[in-house]
């Protein structure tokens, strides 16, 4: 297996060569953008190239050779496994390469068996305090992996019995590629991405009676696993280490419709703040005129200061029963208009809603909604694309750039991305509040949006913080997806007032909830859970932190 390990010899100058190729592709690549963060670095706006320069990087056919070099102490340099704590047994699915797994395992003191047959498991005896490690055939361990693993299972409550690492692939020439360094538990990403089956660690008393296991034995044993886990009130621990050198992996399933649209749902109120711009005001209006939702919709148009006379003429013209409009004149501060607003709705879900949001698929609201009535949801977030159709927003990453961020940002939803993130429904710390669905009890319980330290900006990004605290998981639902016109109506912060505002909210999100990239803890540890310490936090997209 000499051909996928990263060659030791003369470290610094391997290091200086690979660094000086992935730069190489970097420019080639993507000329104009390479030039740009330099000129960003001459004229002294450091974060600005860096945030330029690290997707560049990290796009590199070269990256992970990299990437892997500058961590070869922490990955690969591990004591090897002590005699004491639990046991540890690979089980292995036969096939071509078997005896590869077998050497590997033997490599690292691993005990290991092979399944030929779903009868091979019934005669597995396996010790109560013993931990099963299921693998494929082909498939090797790192070195050092058997330690990492025994020392997790020692740190381990009585409540952890899944544990899981990152694994890479071995290309047809040998070469390890494609990393996939994995969130901490996300159980509605594992629902329908199975990221766990062939680089997980399972405590044997959670093992079901093996014998009623057919050739699907290794998926079936985790899921099975992770279900018990769930009734015992635990969750899998994450290795953040790629411990697996893997020929294949499981791929994601299918999406599945929520429901038929047929069952009845609670009222929900609508809320949409707006200012002029009639023409987005009236596409988004007649989106929601165009929703099926089997319930009661309230729609409430909040009117910040317009003065178009064409505008102010709509608003007048408005029928109660599409929308309601309510007059608010104050200082534009959408955290408050929101909260205010609310005030003057019943509905037993709240809708915020952008008035640069046009809708497309009908059924977007009932989807919302339906994951919205989840006792383990806060708020849900829908797919956003910009118009041209490329993603404006899947979910929000916290760290980014110092401050938060929107996921996947400007890919096109067909392509694969980072491991399709941006089409599977999953946990995020964070979605964004131009679409965003979440009970109105809840909402309440939390005190809505933090009017006095954001405003304008991270608002919704400390809402879904402070959910999470009190167990409301923020869920990011690509089943609903609209088209985002971002900041039409307001625009950007190009003034000096809006630029300092913006100064200060990303100042309170790094005060309040340990954002900023300064922190050396923070960099070494990641501040969102369901990133990972080993990505960037100079990208939007999930790329190596080169």
């Amino acid at each position: 297996m000499s051909d996928i390990k990263p060659e030791t010899r003369n470290p610094s100058l391997r290091l200086f060569a690979l660094r000086c190729a992935v730069h190489v592709d970097a420019l080639r690549h993507s000329p104009a953008d390479y030039l740009w963060s330099i000129w960003w670095l001459i004229t002294g706006k450091k974060l600005r190239a860096r945030l330029q320069l690290a997707p560049l990087l990290g796009a590199s056919s070269r990256a992970y050779d990299l990437w892997r070099a500058q961590r070869l102490s922490d990955t690969q340099n591990k004591a090897a496994a002590e005699d004491k704590g639990p046991n540890l047994r690979a089980i292995i699915n036969d096939g071509d390469k078997v005896e590869l797994t077998l050497s590997s395992c033997q490599s690292e003191g691993l005990a290991a068996s092979v399944i030929s047959a779903p009868h091979d498991l019934a005669e597995l005896a396996l010790r109560n305090d013993e931990w099963a490690l299921p693998l494929f055939a082909g498939d090797t361990l790192a070195k050092g992996a058997h330690a990492q693993y025994r020392a997790a299972t020692m740190a381990s409550s009585a409540n952890t019995h899944v544990i899981y690492a990152d694994d890479d692939l071995i290309d047809s020439a040998g070469r390890l590629t494609k990393p996939h360094l994995k969130p901490s538990w996300n159980g509605e990403l594992f629902e329908h991405f199975d990221f766990l089956t062939g680089s997980a660690l399972i405590r044997s008393s959670m093992l079901p009676d093996l014998a009623h296991l057919d050739q699907n034995w290794a998926e079936k044993l985790t899921h099975r696993a992770i279900a018990e886990t769930a009734k015992s009130a635990g969750e899998p621990v994450h290795i953040p280490c790629v411990l697996h050198h893997r020929r294949a992996r499981l791929p994601s399933k299918p999406l599945q419709t929520l429901a038929d649209g047929k069952e009845p749902l609670p009222s929900i109120s609508v809320i949409i703040p707006t200012r002029n711009r009639v023409d987005l005001l009236r596409e988004c209006l007649e989106g929601l005129r165009r929703t099926t939702y089997c319930g009661h919709l309230d729609i409430l148009v909040i009117d910040n200061g317009s003065d178009d006379e064409e505008t102010l003429d709509y608003l007048s013209g408005l029928d109660t029963g599409v929308a309601r409009v309510l007059r608010d004149d104050g200082p534009f501060n959408f955290a408050a208009l929101n909260n205010r607003a609310v005030e003057s709705t019943r509905g037993e879900l709240l809708c915020f809603l952008n008035n640069d949001i046009e809708v497309r698929d009908p059924n977007w609201l009932r989807v919302m909604a339906t994951q919205a009535l989840r006792e383990d949801v806060g708020a849900v977030g829908a797919r956003l694309l910009y118009p041209d159709g490329r993603i404006q927003h899947a979910g929000v990453v916290l760290g980014i750039g110092g401050a938060a961020a929107h996921a996947h940002r400007r890919i096109a939803p067909n392509e694969e991305g980072y491991f399709h993130r941006h089409s599977l429904p999953q946990f995020v710390s964070a979605v964004t509040a131009a679409c965003l669905v979440v009970s109105r009890r809840k909402f309440l319980a939390v005190g809505g949006f933090d009017e006095r330290n954001f405003a304008v900006s991270f608002n919704d990004v400390d809402l879904c913080l402070r959910l999470a605290q009190q167990g409301w998981n923020s869920l990011y639902e690509p089943r609903a997806t609209l088209i985002h016109h971002e900041s039409v109506s307001r625009g950007l912060d190009r003034d000096v007032k809006g630029a300092a505002r913006q100064a200060q909210e990303v100042a309170a999100l790094q005060s309040k909830w340990q954002t900023g990239l300064a922190s050396a803890d923070n960099m070494a540890k990641g501040v969102d859970p369901y990133h990972h310490p080993g990505l960037s936090r100079l990208s939007e997209l999930f790329v190596l932190d080169l």
